[in-house]
């Protein structure tokens, strides 16, 4: 029996009235054609449901169709597989790529600032040079002119004094490295200025030497008695203003200039 038929069997089982169009209408999909089977002998509504639910097939079993392709299948031999068979070792898996570990975000360095210092230096006969922190005040230069001539080391006047200061331009450059930077920059104050007056330069007398907490302690590099920066010996006294403000510091400093007097006539 076509479903159609089944259909209308089952609408008329539950007293429906099935209707079917006499016309084809545009456009309409044709109505299917079937065959019409004597009409049996009427029953009630009830019964006919009945009968036509108890000659309804009984359902197939899904998993005999399953069982019966499981059966019938036969297992494929995978590629390693037959690989292992004709002597081949199996090709080992490529190891994944370990993922790059972002680098540590580095902070930008901070600039650093340059050493700041000033000097004022004297050539003594251009062999030694005379050097004090800062600025030297004529009361200071007069000082060390007196005690110079005391000790026999000048005749004369004091040279002039030169002012040197640390960086030139404070706002001109930003150094990389500041300490090093300044000791070529010292050196090649003095190495200029010995080019031009003609000094043969074989000692440094460091007037305030005490002090080695400053930028220029660390810049004239002092160690065992020699100037790493200048490649000098360095004679260590006070500083100048600590001779002008105390007379106990000038009779504690006459025996060293005695000696100092002595070493300039021996050379």
């Amino acid at each position: 029996m076509t479903p159609e038929v089944v259909r209308r069997h089952y609408l008329d089982a539950m007293g429906i009235t099935a209707w079917a169009c006499r016309y084809q209408l545009p456009n309409a999909r044709p109505t299917e054609a079937c065959e019409w089977e004597e009409t049996p002998t009427k029953k009630p509504p009830r019964e006919r449901l009945h009968a036509l639910l108890d000659d309804a097939p009984a359902p197939r079993p899904r998993s005999q169709p399953a069982a019966a392709e499981q059966g019938n299948t036969s297992p494929v031999a995978s590629p390693s597989a037959v690989k292992a068979l004709l002597g081949h070792s199996p090709a080992s898996a490529p190891t994944p790529e370990a993922s790059p570990v972002p680098e540590p975000r580095v902070p930008p360095a901070q600039p650093t600032k340059p050493l700041s210092f000033s000097l004022s230096c004297a050539c003594v006969g251009g062999r030694w040079l005379s050097v004090c922190e800062g600025e030297m005040s004529p009361v200071e230069q007069q000082l060390l002119a007196n005690m110079l001539r005391a000790a026999g080391v000048l005749r004369g006047e004091l040279p002039t004094v030169t002012y040197f200061k640390w960086p030139p331009m404070a706002t001109a450059f930003a150094p990389e490295e500041p300490l090093e930077e300044a000791q070529e920059g010292v050196a090649a104050f003095v190495a200029g200025a010995a080019s031009r007056q003609g000094w043969q330069l074989e000692q440094v007398l460091w007037w305030g030497a005490e002090e080695t907490a400053t930028d220029l302690a660390r810049v004239m590099a002092l160690t065992d008695g020699q100037s790493q920066t200048l490649a000098l010996p360095v004679w260590q006294g006070p500083s100048l203003a600590v001779l002008t403000q105390q007379a106990s510091a000038k009779r504690a400093l006459w025996p060293r200039l005695v000696a100092l007097g002595q070493q300039w006539s021996a050379e």
